[in-house]
């Protein structure tokens, strides 16, 4: 797998707020991968976030994709390539920063003929805020115009706060926050297994809806930088987690967000 960037991507991905690399895993590796990411899902059967009681339903929201998380909490596979150093020091460098952990992993799996991911942000979910929040979207299959694939708005990321609205019905409800953001010409990002998208937290995406017979599978992973506190959302936190933190803590738990990568240069600087 590749484990670097570029200055030239490093420096799109900072002016546009995403940046597509391709030919990141060998087919071998993502036919690894994807048999790991179906083991864990068989695995979590109707439950959507690992250790909990939170199960599918009937909603609009539940058929834009099947959705589980942290699978690598379940499978060993889906833990070595989501918390491995390659994509970590990815994120880190693309992000600029000291080092990041893992927030939260996810597959999205757009059934035949599943719904559209309307507009939206990331971080603003999540139980941290930072402007350095990343997110990795890995394609395990041949993400197209016609099965749903990832557009994103460029430059987004610096137009917006961390206000925030759910995956509904309409396309456009993101922009009755951020008005600003309506006249942006997507960028539409059709991926061939392998491929890896990295976009900001705050850079605003969506998907098509999948109008085809087949399956278009990703395998995701939320990543947020060292340091970062708790916010008051409890997101995905576990309950005795939550019961524990205060507004301003540091989310640095080991056990439930594992440190991928931190710059060697500065490992052993003071914090």
């Amino acid at each position: 797998m590749r484990s670097t960037v570029t200055a030239a991507q490093i420096a799109s991905y900072q002016r546009d707020g995403f940046i597509v690399i391709e030919d990141a895993l060998s087919p071998a590796e993502v036919a690894e991968l994807a048999a790991g990411v179906e083991r864990g899902v068989a695995t979590m059967g109707t439950t959507k976030l690992a250790g909990s009681d939170w199960k599918d339903g009937d909603s609009f929201y539940d058929k834009v994709f099947v959705q589980r998380l942290n699978l690598w909490k379940v499978e060993p596979t889906v833990k070595r390539y989501m918390l491995g150093p390659e994509i970590g020091r990815m994120a880190t460098e693309l992000a600029g920063v000291e080092g990041m952990r893992v927030w939260h992993d996810q597959t999205l799996q757009k059934k035949p003929w599943a719904n559209p991911t309307s507009w939206h942000l990331d971080v603003p979910y999540w139980s941290y805020s930072s402007r350095h929040a990343i997110s990795v979207w890995i394609a395990l299959d041949e993400s197209t115009l016609q099965n749903g694939c990832m557009y994103y708005l460029p430059g987004s990321h610096n137009l917006v706060n961390f206000d925030n609205v759910g995956i509904g019905q309409n396309m456009d409800s993101l922009f009755e926050l951020y008005p600003q953001l309506a006249k942006i010409e997507p960028v539409a990002a059709p991926m061939k297994p392998g491929t890896l998208g990295f976009h900001n937290g705050l850079t605003a995406h969506g998907a098509g809806p999948n109008m085809t017979p087949r399956w278009r599978r990703a395998m995701t992973c939320g990543f947020m930088p060292i340091g970062s506190t708790f916010n008051g959302n409890a997101n995905i936190l576990p309950a005795e987690r939550l019961a524990r933190l205060k507004i301003g803590d540091s989310l640095d738990d080991e056990a439930e967000n594992p440190l991928v990568w931190r710059t060697p240069a500065l490992a052993g600087s003071a914090r």
